[in-house]
């Protein structure tokens, strides 16, 4: 039988509470239902290095490998080598076991290539010798995907001049879960939403709130919701504070179940981040959630997320100051009907996870023939 091997150098998470742990979950599940449809096994190796040497001697014994189409890998923020507890590998050369395998093979691989945070000193924790140290093994994981890997997997195409590795690189952004979008019961007031981080000021509320205020200057047109994490709200600064309590936002601490219900009672979503060099070529995974759940967004023109909202369009793009982020908001509150005909039309053909395994296996099937 033919097969498909999904190599995750660590241990899944299955209750995800962010981007990075949710994304492999997704691709795993989108590959199986792809793998029924057409008659292939997906073979998974994953967990600690122990695990992984393991799992990979049984299932090359068992000749799982005998016919194998492609491999797929993801990657985390940290070099794969690292991803043991306490970041000490009990396994070192796993991967470079595994990788040799397939590529005496002639079996095509492709890694998810997540992150490059650790090019930039600002957003870079690390300082001293800790951080050379840290830099050089990211540098060493670069030459090891360009060695053993034939397509690298972006979030973005804009990340791509950011990634030292003269191999195909391919846009991979996350998906959208397929589910039935019901109408939304209609009010007086636009229903706003605005989900992720509040204490720091790239993420973009304060530019939401000072919008919210002005927009709402002569009408109350727009109710906001925020859902943050509890901690968050203790640590943010008394202005932030004082707006939104003066603005009647609706602060929230939920996820999960009780997430998908304020989704239901939600207009428009809000993606308000600073536009830098780092959040041009990053998609936050938020953008395609809001989206699965049928919610137009408003969105700074950070490159990435603003080819991807356009790309429908599915909903409207305004620079990062508060004047456009209002003309923004303005032109959505009057064509709310357009841009949510426009996520039913084509966001989950063109956006699904699904979607983004038919990518997978199109380009690494390329590279095979």
């Amino acid at each position: 039988m033919k097969s498909v091997l999904l190599y995750y150098p660590f241990t899944m998470v299955e209750n995800a509470n962010s981007g990075s742990k949710l994304r492999p979950i997704e691709m795993y599940k989108a590959f199986l239902k792809w793998g029924k449809r057409n008659g292939i096994e997906i073979v998974l190796i994953s967990g600690n290095s122990e695990e992984r040497s393991s799992q990979f001697d049984t299932l090359r014994k068992e000749g799982k490998f005998e016919h194998l189409l492609f491999c797929y890998m993801e990657n985390q923020t940290i070099p794969l080598w690292l991803t043991d507890e306490n970041h000490i590998p009990k396994k070192p050369f796993i991967d470079r076991k595994v990788f040799s395998f397939l590529k005496a093979r002639n079996v095509p691989t492709g890694v998810f290539y997540r992150d490059v945070y650790w090019k930039f000193d600002d957003l870079y924790p690390l300082s001293g010798i800790k951080k050379t140290i840290m830099q050089s093994i990211y540098k060493l994981e670069e030459r090891f995907y360009e060695k053993y890997c034939e397509v690298i997997y972006l979030p973005s195409d804009a990340m791509g001049k950011f990634v030292n590795i003269n191999r195909n690189k391919v846009a991979l952004p996350p998906g959208g879960k397929s589910q039935e979008l019901n109408s939304k019961e209609q009010t007086s007031q636009l229903r706003g939403l605005y989900v992720g981080g509040i204490n720091n000021e790239a993420y973009g509320l304060p530019l939401l709130l000072k919008a919210l205020k002005i927009f709402n200057e002569k009408e109350e047109r727009l109710s906001l919701t925020v859902v943050c994490r509890k901690d968050e709200l203790k640590k943010v600064s008394q202005d932030i504070l004082r707006d939104i309590q003066q603005l009647n936002v609706n602060v929230l601490h939920v996820s999960g179940s009780e997430l998908d219900e304020v989704y239901k009672r939600t207009d428009i979503a809000f993606i308000p981040r600073e536009k830098t060099t780092y959040n041009d070529f990053s998609v936050p995974v938020k953008l395609v959630e809001y989206l699965s759940n049928g919610l137009p967004v408003v969105a700074t023109n950070c490159a990435a997320q603003q080819e991807f909202i356009e790309s429908g369009p599915y909903g409207v793009v305004g620079e990062a100051n508060v004047n456009s982020f209002i003309q923004a908001i303005e032109k959505i509150s009057d064509n709310l009907p357009f841009y949510n005909e426009k996520i039913v039309e084509n966001f989950l053909t063109n956006h699904s996870w699904d979607a983004r395994v038919e990518k997978v296996q199109k380009t690494l099937l390329k590279e095979k023939s």
